[in-house]
């Protein structure tokens, strides 16, 4: 699969050069694909951003190189992107729970994290229901938060927010603020994706009358969306749902479409259909992918 191929090359060539200067832009060339795209492929597979994945399997081999050789501290700092002894040695403890001096005695547990490999999965029993569409420029309104995606964490915190904003009427005050019936769903924004971190808009459609006091605004440029539903389900089962298709979008979806992440928001989009019954759909930009244009 050439997809799967090229992830691999673009890791091997991280790996080649652990021990000098790494770019974002060779790497995504190399996967056939924009930075930005590779960027938010790579965190959403692995649940670890780039840069830390860099980070951890360069002090895994600084681990290494301290416990078999006379390495000094000093050298190992530079060897592997430190500025100063004393950056490496606040990195190298963050990770291994010991400072770089104590690596070399016998009996020491350091952490070792293995070079990252993509394979295939035989999958494809379960759809997944999409349609592409193009929209003018649009601005939403709403409550933004920061949510880290280390590790997954972006599954716990979103939820939480969501809870939490109905909890304290949050959630009751943008209904009034946008002229939203009560029985109406709000949307979600997901934007400004930076090393680890993104943000997190619980939002509607901007009212006629402007932004309202005290929250936040985000302007939509015209942009192509691959638009993933799923389908008729119920406020206990949403959650699940509408997590599931994120989970499957960047492995499964992308990989073989001819497409890839454009610079802009993503969306999650809720309808109430009555009796207790929802649609959910999740927005993702896209442009045909370079080695299809």
């Amino acid at each position: 699969m050439d997809w799967l191929n090229r992830m691999n090359k673009a890791m091997d060539y991280i790996e080649s050069n652990l021990a000098g200067e790494i770019s974002y832009d060779i790497i995504a060339q190399t996967a056939c694909c924009s930075t930005y795209h590779f960027q938010r492929m790579f965190s959403f597979i692995t649940s670890v951003p780039l840069s830390e994945y860099i980070r951890r399997r360069r002090l895994t081999l600084a681990a290494f190189e301290l416990q078999t050789s006379d390495m000094k501290i000093i050298d190992a700092a530079y060897k592997y992107g430190y500025e100063s002894p004393e950056a490496f040695s606040r990195a190298f403890k963050k990770q291994h729970g010991v400072m770089p001096t104590s690596a070399r005695k016998k009996g020491v547990s350091l952490k070792a994290y293995p070079k990252m490999t993509f394979s295939i999965f035989i999958k494809g029993d379960n759809e997944m229901n999409y349609r592409i569409e193009e929209k003018e420029a649009f601005d939403m309104v709403g409550i933004s938060k920061e949510i880290s995606t280390i590790d997954g964490q972006n599954f716990i915190e979103i939820p939480n927010l969501w809870h939490e904003s109905m909890a304290n009427g949050d959630v009751d005050r943008l209904h009034e603020a946008v002229n939203l019936d009560k029985e109406e769903c709000l949307h979600a924004a997901l934007y400004n994706f930076r090393d680890g971190v993104f943000s997190y808009m619980i939002c509607y459609h901007m009212p006629d009358s402007g932004t309202p006091d005290g929250y936040s605004k985000l302007s939509v440029p015209a942009l192509t969306w691959a638009v993933f539903s799923t389908g008729e389900c119920t406020e206990a089962d949403g959650t699940e749902e509408i997590q599931d298709i994120w989970k499957r979008i960047f492995p499964e979806w992308f990989p073989t479409s001819g497409y890839e992440h454009a610079d802009g928001p993503e969306l999650e989009m809720y309808f109430a259909l009555g009796n207790g019954k929802y649609n959910q759909e999740v927005w993702i930009p896209i442009v045909k992918s370079n080695d299809e244009k």
